[in-house]
């Protein structure tokens, strides 16, 4: 699974291709969706003292799975109607795989702890995610184009995140939310 992560970070084509046709590989792709929300978690707030309380960090991992499932769904779904290609050949599975592992470098999330960084980190990382799914959306569906796949996760981006904050609306003046991108921001006085 390490080798997988590293693979999937430096956004090889052969690491997303390898998982996508490994079922074995989806409850992987699973754990590193976790270990990628602890990590953010940790980055988030934890460390910083502001969200000490376990059930907060698992509430977030919670959101953040449901984060990545709604994504991928919707990845799925309009790849396979809307913006389907003679090539396209994808099943959710190769799908959910592929765009778990896509998940990785959101593990350098935990550096936004460090104070005057975690805007910067957090950009940096977002980068490099939607660097990372594209891949992953490019290899499961067999497209040609780069751009065609970076197309199809920036514009189901803002609807997965939308539905996702609808959910968790009600969570946040609870304390247990995760309030989407605000942890990045710094701390009030």
């Amino acid at each position: 699974m390490l080798s997988r992560m590293v693979g999937a970070a430096l956004l090889r084509s052969a690491t997303y291709e390898e998982v996508e046709h490994d079922r074995s590989a989806t409850m992987q792709a699973v754990l590193v969706v976790i270990l990628v929300s602890v990590s953010a978690g940790f980055g988030g707030g934890l460390l910083r003292g502001e969200a000490s309380d376990v059930f907060g960090l698992a509430f977030g991992v919670i959101g953040d799975v449901l984060t990545w499932v709604v994504w991928a769904l919707m990845i799925w779904m309009v790849g396979n109607t809307f913006l389907k290609t003679p090539a396209t050949r994808a099943d959710w599975g190769q799908l959910a795989r592929g765009t778990g592992f896509a998940q990785v470098p959101g593990i350098f999330d935990v550096l936004a702890s460090l104070p005057g960084a975690s805007l910067l980190i957090a950009v940096l990382v977002g980068v490099w995610v939607l660097a990372a799914m594209t891949v992953a959306v490019r290899m499961c569906f067999g497209y040609i184009s780069t751009w065609g796949a970076f197309f199809l996760v920036l514009m189901t981006l803002f609807p997965a995140v939308l539905i996702v904050a609808i959910v968790d609306a009600p969570s946040i003046p609870l304390g247990i939310g995760r309030s989407l991108f605000l942890d990045c921001l710094p701390p009030g006085p």
